[in-house]
């Protein structure tokens, strides 16, 4: 997408006197019915296919923004763009009180509202104070223990995805978060650099499309869905695609970021992602304290970020949050996005599947259930940007976790659409009949998610660990309990030939070099093939 509008260093932007954060929104987009003509000026064809797959229409929202209008607004006096929603046919603008509201004299200027509520003379002022609420971003020192991840998957029955190959294969996931530095050299995301996983990102924070930089927050993130390393991490979803962007600015607390995080969702929009998770969150201790939320702006529809969340997930993108990190502070509330009617917003639990002390409540300010399900963030196992594997707390690894299974599972009901992907995995959870503001609906199931006649005939038969280093196991219910396996290359050349047992079900491998291979399982009536990937 082109930007053809002048940004400021954002650095710069907050050194200045007397300036001011507004969103200036437009009254309409003369061009909407060029884009109607044409749609592939905005949106790549598996965006289109997305749509097309779910039934969902093209609208005004996803038109550009007029080009004259912005050029305007920038060329207008004291006045300096720093993002932009088509979505929310706005720009983040930064000025002068006097310069900001001169805008409104634009006759395509609908309002504007400023950040500091209280600039906002047509809105309602909230009395209530404002509390020391963190973005949720992880604040604690990892503890480098080594172990494994088998408890994060395992509690969420995400083993079984696994076991029949639902791995995210084919499933694109936008990562929005404040850096990813090591993703491009660290082993344990040598998977998907080598099968070429990594689609591309760009950093909405400096304009410059160097990702592999900022904090090391997202680099942790994406090691619990993307990471491998054998007998120490496997993430949720090691054969999904990943999109990397940066939208959170670690050295500052400012309303820009919340534009930031709405113009990169629309980016991952374009692109064609199914999922969208982000681990961060707003609330309150911004530095300019008169831009702070407060718990009457957790209703879904108040936040820039939460509208811009909303939409995503009206274009047919399931989108995960993390519900917040502020469970022992006097302010326990979800933050923003998680307050979103349709984000799922993911709270913590500990590997006794109770709730993390940390891991924030509901409901959100309108009454809703908040969080939606839980993960394990206490002592997640993560990969920091040196390969060094060790366990952090928040949920800030909860929610991308519970994303890595919700791309195995859409992998496994391709189609469906995110709508039912997101009432199958609340329908699954442990509390969907009686949820509560502490666990929202609870913890989900994975395998017993998958009721379906097709899936579970197929649970008497699976592949594991798939990808492999060594040997690969299969397990099977036959009569006899005997089979035979052949391992092919890509090309249909017969590599190995064996027999196997339930008691003795492993093949090794180590012959084989480092590739995807395919196999052919047969047992009595059984027949299955399938792919397995050698490390």
């Amino acid at each position: 997408m082109k930007y053809n509008f002048t940004f400021l260093l954002i650095l710069l932007s907050f050194s200045v006197f007397a300036q001011e954060d507004a969103w200036v929104y437009f009254s309409g987009k003369p061009n909407v019915q060029a884009f109607y003509d044409n749609p592939l000026t905005e949106l790549s064809q598996r965006a289109l296919d997305r749509r097309t797959n779910q039934n969902i229409p093209l609208e005004v929202t996803d038109a550009p923004l007029e080009a004259s209008y912005v050029s305007q607004v920038t060329a207008s006096t004291g006045i300096t763009v720093l993002a932009q929603s088509k979505w929310l046919n706005a720009l983040h603008i930064q000025g002068e009180q006097a310069d900001i509201n001169a805008l409104k004299l634009l006759s395509f200027v609908s309002k504007i509202e400023f950040a500091n509520k209280a600039l906002n003379t047509t809105a309602k002022r909230v009395s209530e104070t404002s509390t020391n609420q963190n973005k949720d971003k992880l604040k604690a020192a990892v503890d480098y223990s080594y172990g494994n991840s088998a408890s994060q998957i395992q509690m969420l029955n995400g083993q079984i995805l696994h076991q029949q190959n639902y791995t995210g294969e084919g499933k694109i996931i936008a990562v929005l978060d404040a850096g990813f530095p090591g993703v491009n050299t660290a082993q344990p995301f040598e998977n998907l650099r080598n099968s070429n996983k990594i689609l591309g990102g760009y950093d909405f924070t400096t304009r410059n499309s160097d990702f592999y930089t900022g904090d090391d927050h997202g680099t942790k993130v994406l090691s619990t869905m993307g990471g491998y390393k054998e007998n120490a991490l496997v993430g949720t979803a090691p054969n999904a695609s990943y999109y990397l962007f940066i939208t959170e600015i670690d050295a500052f607390e400012t309303p820009v970021e919340e534009s930031l995080w709405v113009e990169a969702a629309e980016k991952a929009d374009a692109l064609g992602v199914d999922i969208i998770t982000t681990s961060l969150g707003y609330f309150g201790e911004r530095d300019t304290p008169e831009y702070n939320h407060t718990y009457s702006d957790m209703n879904g529809t108040t936040t820039f970020i939460s509208r811009g969340a909303e939409i995503a997930f009206s274009k047919g993108i399931l989108v995960l949050a993390s519900a917040g990190n502020e469970g022992s502070q006097p302010e326990k509330h979800i933050g923003a996005p998680a307050d979103a009617v349709s984000v799922l917003a993911i709270g913590s639990v500990m590997a006794n599947e109770v709730k993390s002390s940390f891991s924030s409540i509901g409901p959100s300010y309108d009454g809703r259930i908040k969080p939606d399900v839980m993960a394990q963030g206490t002592a997640s196992v993560v990969s920091d940007p040196n390969g060094v594997i060790g366990t952090a707390n928040g949920t800030s690894f909860s929610c991308p976790i519970m994303a890595g299974m919700a791309a195995s599972l859409w992998q496994a009901f391709p189609s469906k659409t995110n709508k039912e992907i997101r009432q199958m995995i609340l329908a699954s959870a442990d509390r969907y009949t009686n949820p509560d503001n502490n666990y929202g609906y609870g913890i989900p199931n994975f395998g017993a998610t998958l009721s379906v006649d097709s899936f579970i005939a197929e649970a008497s038969f699976s592949v594991y660990p798939n990808p492999t280093k060594n040997e690969v196991s299969f397990s099977f219910l036959t009569e006899n309990n005997t089979a035979s396996v052949i391992i092919y290359s890509v090309l249909g050349q017969k590599l190995i030939e064996g027999k196997i047992t339930n008691s003795n079900p492993a093949l090794s491998l180590q012959s084989l070099q480092s590739g995807l291979y395919f196999y052919s399982f047969d047992a009595d009536n059984l027949h299955k093939t399938g792919k397995i990937i050698k490390q």
